[in-house]
């Protein structure tokens, strides 16, 4: 079967190789990709920038956004063949922290943790994978098209739930959000907020293409001209970031009302310094009981809300989502989609 490695640390050493078709181990699915979504990550591993192979191995098979149908399935497993399934991402640390030990493993206190197609275990890359059923969710049928979606839409699940147990430490009773950025984690972000009924704000740089489209079909509110634009037509209750760029974090902190909550979801590279009023900033935070969280990854529980969450969602919308679509042999040009696709997904099947 054909699988997507890489040799992890070494850039350009991405490639489609043949490799053998794995066997299901006790209590595993044997299943036949649909799909795979290309994010951020799978391009830093590409340029070499982190992951880590299996043990004995040199290359990794990448890839963390699956989707596919099952083949093979233990009897008593929950899944039949046929089943539209994803596979979840992270697996606890084997002698596991606190958390691990209860399945929250979003939240490993230790870094022992492993995951698929990126630290130490084998990703769904590839024409053909397992899982362990514990680990798999079932999809609505209907979301054939779509379901690769999963798992970024698991990480905004979580984020949306830690801002929920941060606001419940108080009367919380949110208005409006503000999120920064519209590529997938953004735009999904946006979607929950638009289905909780709240007057929903979207920065992104593009003033035109699928973005604003896609923020407009939610019945929110698309900004391209600056952060200070934004802030004068919404002082938000909540903001999501999700960019990673290290201006609009510090922004993105000063900017909600009084008890307000930011939930950091980009990533920063390290090594850029900006200018801050430190004094400031920590004034008002302190003086408005404001809340800075950061939320990463996510568990079982949260993989199957968002299965859930997909199932409710405008089709077309989560369609919409999807800008690019190319085959695997053609892998490399979702490797190198430009800044106005959203979401690039490869067609395994």
């Amino acid at each position: 079967m054909r699988a997507l490695t890489v040799e992890p640390g070494v850039k350009g050493s991405l490639s489609l190789e043949e490799v053998d078709e794995p066997a299901p181990g006790p209590g595993e699915l044997l299943v036949d990709a649909v799909a795979l979504g290309v994010c951020g990550t799978d391009r830093e591993l590409a340029d070499g920038e982190y992951g880590w192979a299996p043990p004995g191995a040199d290359r990794l098979i990448i890839g963390h956004e699956s989707l596919g149908r099952v083949r093979e399935a233990p009897e008593g497993s929950g899944f039949a063949p046929g089943d539209l399934v994803v596979g979840v991402v992270r697996r606890p640390d084997p002698e596991p922290c606190g958390a691990c030990a209860r399945g929250l493993f979003d939240n490993c206190r230790n870094g022992n943790y492993t995951e698929r197609g990126i630290k130490e275990i084998h990703g769904y890359a590839s024409e053909v994978w397992t899982v362990e059923a514990d680990y798999a969710v079932k999809l609505d049928p209907s979301l054939a098209e779509v379901g690769v979606l999963l798992e970024p839409m698991s990480v905004l699940v979580k984020a949306w739930e830690q801002i929920d147990k941060v606001g419940s430490r108080s009367w919380f009773d949110p208005k409006s959000v503000l999120v920064t950025g519209a590529g997938p984690i953004g735009l999904l972000g946006a979607l929950i907020g638009a289905s909780r009924g709240l007057d929903v704000h979207v920065l992104d740089r593009a003033p035109d293409g699928h973005k604003p489209k896609l923020v407009r079909g939610l019945g929110a509110t698309y900004h391209y001209e600056g952060f200070a634009n934004v802030i004068e037509q919404v002082v938000p209750d909540i903001v999501i970031e999700a960019t990673g760029s290290e201006v609009l974090v510090f922004d993105a902190m000063a900017a909600t009302g009084a008890f307000g909550v930011t939930c950091l979801t980009g990533v920063s590279p390290a090594g850029r310094r900006v200018s801050v009023d430190a004094g400031s900033l920590n004034r008002d935070i302190v003086l408005e009981n404001d809340v800075v969280v950061g939320s990463v990854n996510a568990n079982l529980e949260h993989c199957r809300r968002a299965a859930e969450v997909l199932a409710e969602s405008d089709r077309d919308w989560l369609t919409g989502l999807i800008t690019k679509r190319v085959p695997l042999a053609e892998f490399a040009d979702a490797f190198n989609a430009g800044a106005s696709e959203v979401k690039v997904v490869i067609d395994i099947a």
